[in-house]
């Protein structure tokens, strides 16, 4: 069993749009912080604390899961 090349790639790129979508969310989510309520400031920061801990924790594993073909 090879590993998958268009996978691979994918991951690849992905890795670096990553930090991209982070900067993002976050410059989006510090200027409409304080406009919103605070149950709603809770779970914003919660949801994307766990999708950035999530999606990390993906490409890392799919990375290393592909290349180590498994």
């Amino acid at each position: 069993v090879l590993s998958s090349l268009p996978l691979q790639m994918m991951l690849y790129f992905n890795v670096y749009y990553f930090p991209v979508w982070c900067l993002a969310e976050g410059m989006m989510l510090q200027l409409k912080y304080h406009l919103l309520p605070r149950h709603y400031q809770f779970l914003l920061v919660a949801a994307f604390l766990i999708l950035s801990l999530a999606e990390g924790s993906r490409l890392y594993l799919g990375y290393i899961g592909n290349l180590q073909e498994k």
